[in-house]
């Protein structure tokens, strides 16, 4: 699933502080946000289980035992950890969660409607997720993962819905402009505009994306290492190629040429900022 495929788990804002009495299910909570923040979804499942003893935070816990099976669906695929996430998520009564936590129910229902393949709807919980004011309690990460899985699940639609396509893309375009207007050094709204630009089949813009998106992976968090790789992969795999196919009434020979002329003409480009051009 392309850039899907790199996604990490979406780090839950909740907080990991605990109240200063030594009761056994608020530190069993705050150990299972801690693992399962660490990718050690087996401990945070377990400690999870340990909290649902204190009726105050059986519904948190449920997310978290969801949030955990979901992830561990993600790397496994094994269909009993996708039924497990379910089977939590529909115990939870939203009303006794704070927002961050009613922010990460809308992203941990949208990931399972997401692996279960209804990517259109998935998509839709996924922005309504975003629209959240509490959505990682302004972490930058957070909205960059979940603007990440929701713009994943409308290329996947996309893919599926023909007669729509180039609606679905254009409507990904316009949320992600906006979304680089606040913040430029998104690695998702970076990426996924080059996807969709591509998506409706304009290669020029695609192509002119790449390369601000390629400038812009400085203002990232990681100093665009991962955008920067992505970028590259998906100019070289997807819009060259697509580009030379568009070359019309050429000989193989020609295409080749074509071909390798974009692939200099890039490296040239990366080469030029990294102060080793011509």
């Amino acid at each position: 699933m392309s850039h899907t495929l790199r996604l990490a788990a979406l780090t839950l804002a909740w907080l990991a502080a605990v109240t200063p009495a030594s009761a056994s299910g608020p530190e069993a909570l705050a150990r299972a946000r801690e693992a399962y923040n660490e990718e050690r979804y087996d401990e945070a499942i377990t400690a999870a289980r340990s909290a649902l003893a204190s009726p105050g935070l059986v519904d948190a816990s449920h997310l978290i035992i969801a949030r955990a099976h979901l992830e561990r669906y993600r790397r496994s695929a094994e269909s009993a950890d996708l039924g497990a996430a379910r089977d939590a998520l529909r115990t939870i009564d939203p009303s006794q969660l704070d927002g961050a936590d009613r922010a990460e129910l809308l992203v941990g229902l949208g990931e399972w409607l997401f692996f279960s393949e209804r990517f259109g709807a998935a998509a839709a919980l996924f922005a309504d997720a975003l629209a959240h004011p509490d959505l990682g309690r302004g972490s930058r990460e957070a909205r960059s993962r979940a603007l990440d899985w929701w713009a994943s699940a409308l290329d996947r639609h996309a893919q599926r819905t023909t007669a729509r396509r180039d609606d679905v893309y254009k409507d990904m375009l316009a949320r992600l402009e906006d979304e680089l207007r606040l913040d430029p050094g998104s690695a998702s709204a970076n990426y996924w505009m080059v996807v969709a630009s591509r998506g409706i089949g304009d290669l020029e813009r695609a192509w002119q994306l790449a390369m601000a998106g390629w400038i812009r992976a400085g203002l990232a968090p990681d100093r665009g290492a991962s955008l920067r790789a992505d970028i590259d992969r998906f100019v070289l795999t997807a819009i060259i190629p697509d580009r030379v196919r568009n070359v019309e009434r050429a000989s193989q020979d020609q295409r080749q040429a074509v071909a390798d002329g974009m692939v200099t003409e890039w490296e040239r480009f990366k080469a030029d900022w990294e102060g080793g051009g011509g």
